[in-house]
């Protein structure tokens, strides 16, 4: 059996007015700094066909994402199972909800729908022999986002130059995953695959952020190649140094939470990771697979139930937020989400559920492989699950399939911060995705 891959990209950008996702803040589209995309790359051997996509928007829960899914199966007739979706994550794309109230974004989710059917057949039509090749660079342009202050307390995104951070807290996962795919009388499709939060522009104009400027840099720089981004273990990474000085702020502003963002600092940030991309390309290492496969779990993740006496401070917090009233909660910067995040967690949780079902999703071509988790994880569940003995490449992705919250390592809820706080899930989370990525890419293997 020869390899095949077939790709397809195509804009996916929302009406003006439409809500935009990504913080605890509203916002709406008031104009466009460039193209949200939808990247679609089908594989095809023998009988087997997979379709990888990718779509630059922040997160779309599984509820939502199980419609794409079937939109696009029913548009090419390759199984649901084997239809692969992801964000980027990008913090200035439209919210996506099917069941909204908002008839702007009920509306975008169906031109969505149409659109990645669309994708995915354009895909599919597309198909030529090809070969395939891997690669692992180094980027080190991230940094945790959990820092240790002075009086021993943990604080996500601080502010730059804050006088009482201590110390950055979990090691970094430097390493970029490169797939290539070179077609036959065609284009040379670039996987990347890195985790870090694409969260660098604000305000409320959409962009694909750095994801879209790297794609550009890698394309102009090599105009055979089309790239597509699959983010990786991004829970508590970051693109701010918090360390920064001098002309590290050249295009920036400090946003409402004390986070340094400014769309020349999204160019920047994606130029640096394009970079890093190059210094791969040319020297993958190329193989030829044996197989081509799909495997989907159900894992199902215990709650983070709040307790009877948490909840009437939750409450409050709540309702203070819900009227546009959070100046009176007494915070500032980030610890503002921090604090409105968890009470949100916790109303949403008085009643349960004590569990939740989400899906684990592998793809396996020879001896590499996919992982894509349903949330959002921390570095250990990626570097976790590419510890596992067997694979020449693992490339983690998050926020596949679905997007049902962060899941930080257990050492990380003992130390506190926004992500623990705010999580839906409980403590042993992370460990758990770990064991059950290990499974599914042993049962793939077998």
């Amino acid at each position: 059996m020869s390899l095949q891959a077939g790709f397809y990209r195509g804009i996916i950008n929302p009406e003006l007015g439409t809500p935009i996702e990504g913080y605890f803040v509203p916002r709406a589209t008031e104009g466009y700094l460039d193209d949200l995309e939808v990247n679609a790359l089908a594989l095809g051997m023998g009988t087997e066909k997979v379709l990888i996509i990718s779509l630059d928007l922040c997160q779309i829960a599984q509820r939502t994402m199980i419609r794409l899914r079937e939109a696009a199966a029913n548009k090419t007739g390759v199984a649901v199972d084997h239809i692969f979706i992801s964000c980027t994550h990008t913090h200035t794309g439209p919210i996506v909800i099917y069941d909204s109230a908002d008839p702007l974004v009920r509306g975008y989710v169906e031109k969505l729908c149409a659109w990645v059917a669309d994708a995915a057949q354009a895909a599919i039509d597309d198909l030529k022999p090809a070969k395939a090749g891997w690669g692992v660079g180094t980027c080190d342009i991230s940094h945790c986002r959990r820092l240790r202050m002075k009086d021993g307390s943990i604080r996500t995104n601080p502010g730059v130059g804050n006088p009482d951070v201590a110390e950055e807290l979990t090691p970094m996962d430097h390493r970029l995953n490169v797939l290539r795919f070179d077609q036959e009388g065609g284009v040379n499709v670039v996987v990347i695959n890195y985790g870090t939060h694409p969260d660098s522009v604000g305000g409320n104009k959409i962009s694909a952020d750095w994801p879209g400027f790297m794609r550009r840099t890698v394309e102009l720089a090599i105009p055979e190649a089309r790239c597509l981004f699959l983010n990786g273990a991004e829970g508590d990474v970051g693109v701010m140094d918090i360390w920064a000085k001098g002309g590290w702020f050249n295009d920036t502003f400090n946003d409402f939470d004390d986070v340094i963002r400014g769309y020349g600092h999204s160019r920047w940030y994606g130029r640096y990771i394009a970079g890093s991309v190059l210094q791969v390309y040319d020297k993958v290492n190329y193989f030829t697979p044996n197989c081509l496969k799909a495997l989907e779990y159900t894992i199902h993740v215990p709650a983070q139930v709040p307790s009877p006496e948490e909840l009437p401070e939750a409450h409050r917090i709540h309702e203070l937020h819900m009227a546009g009233r959070d100046s009176e909660l007494g915070y500032e910067g980030m610890m503002v989400t921090t604090v409105v995040a968890e009470a949100e967690r916790m109303v949403r949780l008085e009643h349960g559920p004590d569990a939740f079902s989400m899906p684990l999703h592998g793809i396996a071509l020879g001896k590499v492989a996919l992982v894509g988790i349903a949330g959002e994880p921390f570095t250990g569940i990626g570097t976790g699950i590419k510890d596992t003995e067997g694979w020449d490449l693992i490339l983690p992705v998050c926020n596949a399939d679905g997007a049902e919250g962060y899941f930080p390592m257990q050492d990380c809820y003992d130390e506190g911060g926004y992500e623990t706080r705010s999580s839906p899930f409980k403590a042993g989370c992370a460990e758990y995705i770990v064991d059950e990525g290990k499974k599914l890419l042993n049962e793939m293997r077998g």
